[in-house]
């Protein structure tokens, strides 16, 4: 009993914390971006470092539904811990950008289900858990292609992305350049998909960053890699 009191009483201290950092500012600059926080992340990173691993103190927070607490329970849980159904609800119920990206890219990936649960994601009618699915065969990509059919997905890409909803069709463009940049005998392909569909080849890229435009994108990273 004593120890549920310490948590819930640290849940409500960490709770208070992050209502002090909280900063209208940010909070408005974030809204911009589908965020409803307003809390600093260097400040909040710094928070949690303080905290350091609790996977029990991590659930709670996550529990609380609010996005900076699930933000430092990221960051503080041990991602190994959760079994895969435990993250597959996590994901659908991870709504807002920030918590979906550092939720995929800071635990999923080290969790020893990341497989199972791309592969369930990746075709998931929903298009913000499906999302998920491209962010984790991206990875796959670079870091394990043997268990990837590459010219498939350059099929899908070539089929789906146009029309797909925002955040599919970012993680469905990040897929194609990634095999454009790790993927030489694919990589004519992959430039004439980005060429034809044409996807962020608008987009506002700020000075100094490479766009997302993918032809642009791939020649970018792969001219800097052999200049090394």
């Amino acid at each position: 009993m004593a120890e549920a009191t310490l948590t819930e009483t640290t849940v409500a201290e960490v709770m208070a914390e992050l209502a002090e950092l909280e900063d209208p500012k940010i909070r408005e600059v974030n809204e911009r971006h589908g965020d409803d926080h307003g809390v600093n992340l260097t400040k909040l990173r710094a928070l949690a470092k303080r905290l350091k691993t609790q996977q029990e103190l991590a659930c709670r927070l996550w529990e609380t539904g609010d996005t900076a607490a699930r933000l430092v329970a990221i960051l503080i849980c041990r991602p190994k811990a959760f079994e895969r159904d435990e993250l597959d609800v996590m994901l659908r119920e991870a709504r807002r950008p920030k918590v979906h990206d550092w939720l995929v890219n800071y635990v999923v990936k080290k969790n020893p289900h990341s497989e199972e649960l791309r592969q369930t994601w990746y075709a998931d009618p929903d298009p913000v858990v499906a999302s998920a699915g491209w962010a984790l065969t991206t990875e796959r990509v670079t870091k394990k292609p043997e268990v990837l059919d590459l010219a498939g997905l350059l099929d899908v890409i070539e089929a789906d992305m146009k029309d797909a909803p925002d955040r599919l069709q970012w993680a469905m463009n990040h897929c194609l350049a990634q095999i454009g940049i790790d993927h030489a005998e694919h990589r004519a392909r992959a430039m004439d998909i980005g060429e034809r569909l044409e996807v962020l080849k608008d987009y506002p890229t700020p000075r100094g960053c490479t766009s997302p435009f993918a032809p642009i994108w791939i020649t970018e990273i792969v001219r800097r890699q052999n200049e090394k």
